[in-house]
């Protein structure tokens, strides 16, 4: 089944080339997305092992594929994300649409890739190969005139800081002779090696993150890229960087993580803090939806790095709630930018008068991503504060400010947007969301519900695969 799960977008982006069609993409995904879930379903929720495993050997060198408690909640946020991507898209992606949909599907195949091998080299390979089709995405597809020096920022940004993470793989070959994950679990790398390996793993996946002072390419780019763009680096890309920590640095550098973890809670505390006031004075609907994903990958770093189960559940939780939130957010903004082609938030107010269904599905998503009861975000973020007062109590209340500042942007920007006398901006009043769009939303809705009053949907298959990384 796992080979059926990492064929399809291939066989789909194959299929694409001879015959362009955006039903036949969306088909695909959809596919792919049942797939995942009948993986999700099947997985044993009591075992540690990885499951599922598949091995390719090429020449001498065998390679791994395999499907745990924790990267399969990655796996299905990409494929329910790939199918929202292509719908959010159908209209408004006019141009080179067979190389767009097959750059999606392309992209999706990479970072299934990404979270079933199991090898240090192979994670490397593919963990790059995202770049090339999201550098097209948003060089190609950005709307504005400065989506050329986006897309290099985020490509140089990640490629650059990912040769010390490639030097680090190095070392640990020319030590273990090896770079298969599992025999590299039982290795006994001493403790000089792993605090030399995990420095080169974090400088190449604090910028993937971002984690501060890393983030300068993420705003440039959220901006820039096309809601597609925007939906995938929210709602997946950014968190290649917080699963490498939990599978490479956890797993194999247990000790520098820890000796670490002071340094990277200061960053994540800084950054949580910095994040929010910067969102708090922001005038972009784009960017204070980035900025805030900076704020909420801090509160990520801090559960990962608390090293106990809570903190590191609670991590793992707030990564998919996050990714269906933020790719809704991203998704509700553009909707109004689609309508009015401005993002500036000075000439939004009034906007339940004339589309209530939006502004009902807008609250949600707000509420979610400001943390409130029984939404997911409260879900994560509760267990990794937990986490963080277990192992450290200033760590959690310096990163419940963040919590508090992300209420005042999040009321803030719904508040200006929705709620007072229809803007003398807005002579024509929109139609509210259409049946597309309904599809798209109600989807990440109905999650970002599910997920916060049943919590033990995702934590429940997780516990086992935590333990063995806290050991």
């Amino acid at each position: 089944m796992t080979l059926l799960l990492f064929i399809l977008p291939l066989i789909g982006a194959v299929c694409l080339y001879f015959y362009p069609s955006k039903k036949l993409a969306l088909t695909i995904s959809i596919i792919t997305f049942l797939e995942s879930v009948r993986l999700f379903i099947g997985l044993d929720k009591k075992s540690s092992e990885f499951q599922y495993i598949i091995k390719y050997v090429w020449d001498t060198k065998e390679i791994a594929f395999g499907i745990d408690g924790i990267s399969i909640n990655f796996i299905l946020l990409t494929t329910i994300l790939i199918p929202i991507c292509i719908m959010v898209s159908w209209d408004s992606v006019r141009f080179l649409t067979r190389q767009f949909l097959i750059s999606l599907l392309g992209i999706e195949w990479l970072l299934i890739a990404v979270f079933t091998v199991l090898d240090v080299l192979g994670f490397y390979v593919f963990y790059e190969g995202v770049l090339i089709p999201m550098f097209y995405i948003i060089g190609v597809w950005g709307a504005r005139e400065q989506k050329i020096t986006a897309a290099y920022y985020f490509f140089f940004y990640t490629l650059l800081g990912s040769v010390l993470m490639l030097v680090s793989i190095m070392y640990i070959y020319t030590i273990s002779g090896t770079t298969d994950y599992i025999t590299l679990l039982g290795y006994d790398l001493s403790d000089k090696v792993q605090k030399v390996v995990f420095l080169g793993f974090f400088a190449s996946l604090a910028v993937k993150l971002p984690s501060f002072p890393f983030h300068i390419w993420l705003p440039l780019a959220h901006v820039e890229a096309p809601v597609a763009g925007s939906v995938l680096l929210a709602g997946v890309l950014i968190k290649l960087g917080s699963y490498g920590l939990i599978r490479f640095g956890l797993g194999l550098t247990p000790v520098a993580c820890e000796y670490f973890a002071p340094l990277v809670y200061t960053l994540s505390i800084l950054g949580v803090i910095y994040a929010s006031i910067t969102t708090i004075r922001q005038t972009d609907l784009k960017r204070i939806i980035a900025y805030s994903s900076v704020g909420h990958m801090g509160i990520v770093t801090i559960g990962i790095f608390t090293m106990n189960a809570e903190g590191l559940e609670g991590s793992i939780y707030l990564q998919v709630a996050h990714g269906i939130v933020s790719s809704a957010l991203f998704i509700v903004v553009t909707l109004l930018y689609e309508r009015y082609h401005t993002r500036i938030v000075r000439y939004y107010r009034g906007i339940t008068i004339t589309m209530p269904i939006y502004s009902t599905l807008f609250l949600i998503f707000t509420m979610s991503n400001i943390g409130v009861p029984g939404t997911s975000n409260y879900i994560g973020e509760i267990l990794a504060l937990t986490g963080a007062m277990e192992d450290n109590w200033v760590v959690a209340v310096l990163a419940s400010i963040g919590m508090v500042l992300s209420a005042s942007y999040g009321l803030f920007l719904y508040n200006r947007v929705s709620f007072g006398g229809l803007s003398s901006y807005m002579i024509i009043a929109p139609r509210d969301v259409t049946r597309r769009e309904m599809y798209v939303l109600m989807p990440l809705a109905i999650l970002t519900i599910i997920l916060g009053i049943w919590p033990g949907l995702l934590l429940d298959p997780m516990h086992a695969a935590v333990q063995v990384m806290i050991r």
